[in-house]
């Protein structure tokens, strides 16, 4: 039988050998100590048979913004197995190891870039995160953008670029919330452009991450502070029409760049990107920004959660307080959702009364308006990736 254990850096070449084969990538002899120094910020477990690594999981340790608040997150990656052990439950344990560990540690969220969405939907991920990705030809941006300011090239500048990132990540929900290595490991990691917006004062107010090859203008980081920096950048990016062709970008589910464009007919594609979880209900309802409500009645969720059966229960929210009960649910006030529809409606990537109306989750449509309204209302958007 095997066994978890945390892996160690004189384990890094077993690990390295594991992912380059799952993954099927190389790691030119230039670029090792890089991704050695990066591994060692993991906390890597390791499923083991008679002494042998089998399988693998890296964890994360991030924050990320909810409501303007930061709440602690594992980020789950790097899970695989040799061929020869596979559908042997190996990655089942692992994740259910993770979460443990995530709970002792106080990471109230989980995330991960899936593989497979049904094989993550069993141990309670869901989609959580969508973004929007643009193919737009340049010459649809051939106008005046009437942006006040100037744009100016900087070079790699991370307190800086911090100090524009954070207010505008601050606006979503699930962005992480940056350090300086991560910056340096997986943000500033090859030779792109940075351009600055600055108003007419010459403050900052935003920036592009950006490359132009084989005739295309591809945006790696799109952050504004205002309206205007959004317009001073876009009169950037179309100032490039004599260098490229088209604008490969990637925006929020909900931006509205379409509706600035004379003729909006190009390539837009709405892609799943990340899910999420709730690791542990009971601390991270009592952690969650509710909103004050009109009414007094409470608000009771009754939780399934098959792969951590100690978040299932029943709870009550009421005046921002909540507190699990073991009891019955009333019928006339009770809403009754799995944790991944939980995860959904409490990170904004879908709101209760969506989930209701498509009969993802079910109980009092009395009890649903009354989450509604204490539920804050945040975009979804992750622009990292691990």
């Amino acid at each position: 039988m095997g066994e978890i254990i945390q892996l160690t850096e004189k384990d890094f070449p077993e690990i390295f050998a594991l992912s380059k084969f799952a993954f099927q990538y190389e790691i030119p002899p230039e670029d090792m100590q890089k991704r050695i120094e990066e591994t060692k910020r993991h906390k890597i477990w390791g499923w083991m048979e008679q002494g042998v690594l089998a399988g693998k999981l890296h964890l994360h340790s991030f924050s990320c913004y909810l409501d303007g608040e930061k709440f602690a997150m594992g980020g789950i990656g790097g899970v695989a197995t040799w061929p020869e052990h596979r559908r042997k439950g190996i990655i089942k344990r692992l994740l259910y190891h993770a979460l443990l560990d995530m709970k002792r540690n106080g990471q109230t969220l989980s995330f991960l870039h899936p593989f497979s969405f049904p094989f993550y939907r069993k141990y309670g991920w869901e989609l959580v995160f969508t973004n929007k990705h643009y193919s737009i030809p340049m010459e649809r941006l051939k106008k005046d953008w009437n942006g006040s300011g100037y744009v100016r090239r900087i070079e790699k500048d991370i307190p800086f670029l911090q100090s524009l990132y954070t207010p505008y990540a601050l606006r979503y929900n699930g962005m992480l919330a940056r350090d300086e290595k991560w910056w340096q490991q997986r943000v500033l990691t090859g030779n792109d452009h940075i351009a600055v917006a600055y108003d007419e004062k010459g403050k900052a107010e935003g920036y592009l991450i950006y490359h132009v090859k084989n005739d295309v203008f591809t945006v790696e980081e799109f952050v504004h502070l205002s309206l205007n920096a959004w317009h001073v950048l876009m009169q950037f990016i179309a100032n490039h029409d004599s260098m490229a062709e088209k604008v490969e970008m990637v925006a929020s589910e909900n931006d509205h760049l379409p509706l600035w464009i004379d003729e909006p007919r190009f390539p837009q594609e709405i892609k799943p990107y990340f899910m999420a979880r709730i690791v542990d209900v009971q601390a991270f309802l009592d952690a969650y920004p509710f909103r004050e409500s009109q009414g007094s009645v409470p608000v009771y969720l009754h939780v399934d959660d098959d792969f951590l059966p100690d978040n299932a229960g029943n709870y009550r929210i009421e005046g921002g307080q909540v507190v699990r009960k073991d009891d019955e649910i009333p019928a006339e006030n009770g809403i009754f959702c799995t944790i991944q529809q939980l995860t959904v409606m409490l990170l904004g990537a879908k709101r209760p009364m969506e989930l209701y109306t498509a009969g993802l989750i079910s109980g009092s449509s009395v009890a649903v308006k009354q989450l509604e309204e204490i539920v804050p209302v945040q975009q979804t958007y992750l622009t990292d990736f691990f």
